[in-house]
């Protein structure tokens, strides 16, 4: 009992110390000059009358916006706060410190130039007409933390509308970094991805984008059963009318999956699966430890809801599971959206990539796989963590030879050349802030208060 409260304290204390650092810090990014100022005279050439030369140029030539401005490196994390972390709809002010959180993030891990861009509207028509307006600014559209339905309608119409690759994070992040992890804790256990019997609690943007990464990276679709709020998904439910009319993903996955039409809930979902994947309530209570003794031996359980997963992993663990993984950083094995979006976007900027398909979203879940695998697996140790930076420019090379090979890229290179591309972004852009904290650019963190 004394080590479940010392973990609970544990899990506990990022809460606490981001309550003092946010305003202590008050932001966590800013503007900052890229090109060099001599003296005033330089501006003659930054902006009037020497910066009419480019502005006519990009006019005659729309691509030499890509050589003349930051466009190439420079994307809009979007959101209108309707479905932030596992806090819900909380509003597009109260999601800026997520969405800048996203955008330290693309910068310190992927050398990429990340703005906030949060939309006070629930309304997807006009979120997607304001986005689609100020496209001209930005290499590149991450979307965040919308609510479903939106969130897919959101996500196909700018995908279709857009002139720049436009990527949902919880939707193609999420599945692509669950892939990885997956695939390495099948290897552990000895059962081919094509044979593990998968058990889907959740069906929101996360675990639908993840059922869909999973059939492209080679799971039975007939071996998946998928759970949502009210039930398992199948083709007999009494709100097949609604599911078919308003949730077209969620209806595609009846026609698929589940052929045998179980019915119940999750306790029933989960016996005799090998593999859990639950994006759903956060917990710790929404899994129950007797539905983890009811699955198969050697079982692998993601418990990946936000900001605490569904049941704690060692009690997951204690229950009979194998391998457990989460969401959370203090934890080991964490499905850390954080190893994918920044390498996966570097390698989209870097070839000028017009859309990140569902094969570069698999090719970069197969790269981080093979980096924790050249590593050496553990069951506690699946998949890379933040630490191994490596990890993003080899992601980054893979997503854009991946591009390429798909003739999506406007800018073509060998795998080589891609990868020293990216290692010297993504390792300037570390140096950076590293150089800033040491000169006291950034200022120095408080000391921690005492107990």
């Amino acid at each position: 009992m004394a080590d479940d409260k010392e973990l609970i304290k544990k899990a506990e204390k990022p809460g606490k110390d981001a309550m003092r650092l946010h305003p202590y810090f008050k932001g966590k990014i800013r503007s900052a000059a890229k090109c060099g100022v001599r003296d005033m005279s330089d501006f003659a050439i930054w902006y009037t009358p020497g910066v009419a030369k480019p502005c006519l140029d990009i006019k005659a030539n729309p691509e030499a916006v890509f050589e003349h401005t930051n466009k190439a490196n420079m994307i809009a994390v979007i959101s209108n706060g309707t479905r932030v972390l596992g806090l819900g709809d909380i509003g597009a002010e109260a999601s800026i410190p997520v969405m800048e959180g996203k955008a330290l993030l693309f910068k310190y891990l992927g050398g990429v130039d990340a703005w906030p861009v949060c939309m006070d509207t629930k309304d997807p028509e006009l979120f997607i007409e304001v986005a689609l307006q100020i496209q001209p600014c930005f290499g590149g559209f991450n979307l965040e933390d919308i609510r479903q339905p939106d969130c897919f309608h959101i996500l196909d119409t700018m995908r279709q509308k857009a002139r720049i690759p436009v990527w949902h994070d919880d939707q193609q992040g999420t599945a692509a970094v669950t892939v990885a992890g997956l695939i390495n804790a099948c290897k552990i256990v000895g059962k081919p991805l094509s044979k593990v019997r998968i058990t889907m609690l959740g069906a929101g943007a996360a675990n639908v984008a993840i059922y869909r990464l999973l059939k492209s990276a080679g799971a039975d679709p007939q071996n998946i059963i998928l759970c949502d709020t009210k039930g398992i998904l199948h083709t007999d439910r009494e709100d097949k009318d609604e599911l078919q009319s308003k949730f077209k993903e969620k209806w595609q996955i009846c026609l698929e999956s589940n052929p045998d039409k179980l019915k119940g809930g999750a306790a029933e979902a989960m016996r005799g699966s090998d593999v859990l994947i639950a994006l759903s309530k956060p917990g710790p209570d929404t899994v129950k430890p007797e539905w983890i003794k009811s699955m198969a031996k050697d079982s692998i359980v993601f418990v990946c809801a936000n900001p605490v997963p569904e049941i704690w992993p060692w009690v997951a663990k204690e229950a009979g599971a194998r391998i457990v993984a989460t969401g959370r950083s203090d934890f080991p094995n964490q499905v850390n959206n954080s190893l994918g979006f920044p390498g996966i976007f570097r390698g989209t900027l870097d070839v000028r990539a017009t859309t990140i398909t569902d094969e570069m979203c698999v090719a970069a879940a197969l790269e981080l796989a093979k980096v924790a695998e050249d590593k050496g697996l553990r069951e506690d140790c699946i998949i890379p963590t933040m630490d191994e930076w490596e990890v993003y420019p080899r992601e980054a090379a893979a997503v854009g030879m991946k591009a390429i090979e798909q003739g999506v890229a406007r800018l073509k290179f060998t795998h080589a050349e891609l990868l020293k591309m990216a290692e010297k972004i993504i390792k300037d852009s570390r140096d950076e802030t590293k150089a800033m904290m040491k000169e006291g650019w950034i200022k120095p963190f408080p000391p921690e208060p005492e107990e």
